[in-house]
């Protein structure tokens, strides 16, 4: 059974930081290409940022480029998700996804964690 688990979500005030972390089991997560999404209430699910499996590339949103680094640690099957200079804008329940094709901002991830909710005040 595949599960992908996020942690490190939290309060923090504008300016701050918070590093994410994504578990997998089931999968040999070394082999997926990655992303990481957030969903604030009633608005739509938006994309964050996408590495792919070996992780030589990366891919972000507009929104977040620069504040916003994801990495991989294969070896331990985790993704990781470092933002800084955080926003009252970045607030949302941020969930990992993976899957063995370079989907980047699509949503046709086949695996999906539960999210983590970030929360920053201004």
């Amino acid at each position: 059974q595949v599960q992908l688990v996020e942690s490190g979500g939290g309060s923090v005030q504008a300016g701050g930081s918070l590093r994410l972390s994504c578990a997998a089991s089931g999968l040999t997560f070394s082999r997926y290409n990655k992303a990481w999404f957030r969903q604030s209430p009633g608005m739509e699910r938006e994309f964050v940022g996408a590495i792919a499996w070996s992780g030589g590339t990366t891919y972000y949103a507009d929104s977040v480029k620069g504040r916003f680094t994801i990495s991989n640690d294969n070896a331990k099957n985790m993704m990781y998700l470092q933002m800084n200079s955080l926003k009252p804008e970045d607030t949302a329940v941020y969930s990992c996804a993976a899957d063995s094709t370079w989907l980047r901002e699509s949503l046709e991830y086949d695996y999906w964690g539960q999210g983590t909710q970030v929360t920053v005040s201004s």
